[in-house]
């Protein structure tokens, strides 16, 4: 019990979902060719995730993201207008490229230093990233678990599900952008936005306050530590990219082999980072547990309910109505389950609809701070590093930005059938 107490409480979360999913298939609750169907089709997506986030740390222990997050800086010119679109183009590209998950762990810590470098309050950026991380995870199959497992169910490759899903990715970013300027970006948001409980976010206020109100310092070029570790874990994340766009690579296949390179550079002249503390293993207890226990609940009633909560209308409005129970569930239990749960729950010809309940649940976890996995990294990462959030303002902001962009983006799928 004492090493129980020890573990983070999402250790905990992970260790007890998979003991319940363990329990339902022991006790015949999910039969277990339900269990073995459920463990070999996330078999790929477990692979993938510990290997991407693997390329993901070492490629921040590199500095790629900080030598990147100073030239966005500098790019800036010092306008925060300016820097505003470039973080916003940076966090998108890293969520679409590297997985939401990769953005809440990694990216996080970087906008956060980048605050307190430049002279602005950190819950702009923070808000930027955890955002981002969700509505900018709809275009390929990396940026999101989810995705991975809808582009499998519809038959698209990457660049399948890229050409269907450009326009709805569009508008949830588009939509994203407004929101953010909005509520916590324009002037005078970007100061009393800043309130947290660390006192390095009272001083970045302070300084904020003392600066003229549409300019910042823009910071001096980072120079990575080791210029041939930052090379090859840019060019692993480089050759990744083009692994599953281009050659079409399985993803898991492209990640491992992208994440050996990183781990052979590190082994060369890096070694005491290679740590086993690199693989995400909570994520791989998560992901198993929880989908058991999501096939236990279906089994038992849950697909009847989202059956009669989704319909078979395969039209504009089922598209909508499949959106808003993904969304609207995965703020009150969590978006992997489920879409897991939903897309059982979508006829298997209503292919616009399953993509309808992708947009649902991927752009619509914004106002919990369980909704996704991403926003819980986040959040537990904001509150490391005394950033505070209030809760009130989370969700309050998360609804309008929840509604807005799922009612976009699933209007910009059905535009461009």
């Amino acid at each position: 019990m004492s090493v129980l107490r020890r573990l983070h409480v999402l250790d905990r979360v992970a260790i007890g979902l998979l003991a319940t999913g363990l329990v339902c298939v022991a006790s015949g609750l999910l039969p277990t060719g339900a269990a073995s169907d459920a463990m070999t089709r996330i078999a790929p997506l477990l692979a993938f995730l510990g290997t991407v986030i693997v390329l993901a740390e070492l490629t921040s222990r590199a500095e790629v993201f900080d030598v990147v997050a100073a030239r966005v800086a500098r790019a800036g010119r010092g306008s925060y207008a300016l820097l505003f679109l470039l973080c916003v183009a940076f966090a998108s590209v890293t969520t679409i490229a590297l997985n939401l998950d990769t953005t809440a762990v990694l990216l996080t810590p970087v906008m956060l230093a980048l605050a307190a470098r430049i002279g602005i309050a950190a819950v702009p950026l923070a808000m930027t990233t955890v955002w981002l991380a969700n509505t900018a995870s709809l275009l390929l199959p990396v940026s999101n678990l989810t995705n991975l497992l809808a582009a499998d169910r519809v038959a698209l490759s990457p660049l399948g599900l890229a050409g269907r899903m450009w326009a709805p990715q569009l508008a949830a970013i588009a939509v994203t952008t407004a929101c953010l300027w909005v509520f916590f970006w324009r002037r005078g948001r970007r100061a009393a936005a800043g309130s947290s409980g660390g006192p390095g976010a009272v001083q970045v206020t302070e300084r904020v306050r003392e600066k003229a109100p549409d300019r910042y310092e823009p910071p001096p070029v980072h120079r990575p530590a080791d210029p041939v570790l930052f090379r090859a874990c840019a060019l692993a994340c480089g050759g990744f990219l083009l692994a599953i766009l281009v050659a079409d690579v399985e993803l898991w296949i492209a990640s491992a082999t992208a994440a050996a390179v990183a781990v052979a550079a590190f082994a060369l002249r890096g070694r005491s980072a290679l740590r086993w503390s690199l693989i995400p293993w909570r994520l791989l207890v998560m992901v198993p547990g929880m989908f058991l226990v999501v096939e236990t609940v279906n089994a038992h009633g849950l697909h009847d309910l989202l059956a009669a909560a989704v319909g078979d209308d395969g039209g504009l409005l089922g598209q909508f109505r499949a959106a808003a129970v993904g969304g609207g569930l995965s703020n009150v239990l969590n978006n992997l389950p489920v879409y897991l749960a939903g897309e059982g729950a979508v006829p298997v010809a209503n292919h616009d609809q399953l993509l309808a309940l992708l947009v649902g649940t991927n752009a619509g976890p914004v106002i919990t701070p369980w909704a996704s996995l991403a926003t819980l990294l986040w959040y537990e990462r904001c509150l490391a590093y005394g950033v505070r959030v209030p809760v009130a303002r989370l969700m309050g902001t998360g609804t309008v930005l929840a509604v807005t962009a799922v009612t976009a983006s699933v209007a910009a799928l059905a535009l461009t059938r």
